[in-house]
């Protein structure tokens, strides 16, 4: 396999601590501006990408990395959760904000984009 594309992200939840809330965020921020024209120029079917997502938060365990995977729109998705993001804590009110980044990664066979 073959990658083709990395796109990074950052996503937050600045009241409930939810860690898959904010990796959720930092994925989308990494697709979000993405446009991958050669599935149709190229006439590639989508369902052969692999898409490998890593995700960085202070707390890893807490992360859903099933629901993540299965919200990805396209490909056969992995998602993996790693220690790295920021818990910032405002010292006035103890509220925690959770701070996620993303990396995702995109492959496909380079026998499936022969031209």
């Amino acid at each position: 396999m073959q990658r083709f594309i990395i796109e990074m992200g950052t996503g937050n939840d600045q009241y409930g601590q939810d860690y898959t809330k904010a990796a959720a965020r930092a994925i989308e921020d990494a697709i979000r501006h993405s446009s991958i024209p050669m599935f149709d120029t190229l006439g590639v079917d989508h369902a052969k990408m692999i898409v490998q997502v890593t995700v960085g938060v202070q707390k890893p365990d807490s992360v859903d990395c099933k629901s993540l995977a299965d919200n990805l729109p396209r490909g056969s998705a992995t998602v993996k959760a790693v220690l790295g993001g920021l818990d910032v804590t405002n010292p006035d009110s103890g509220n925690t904000v959770v701070v996620a980044s993303a990396a995702v990664e995109a492959f496909l066979d380079p026998k499936d984009v022969a031209v």
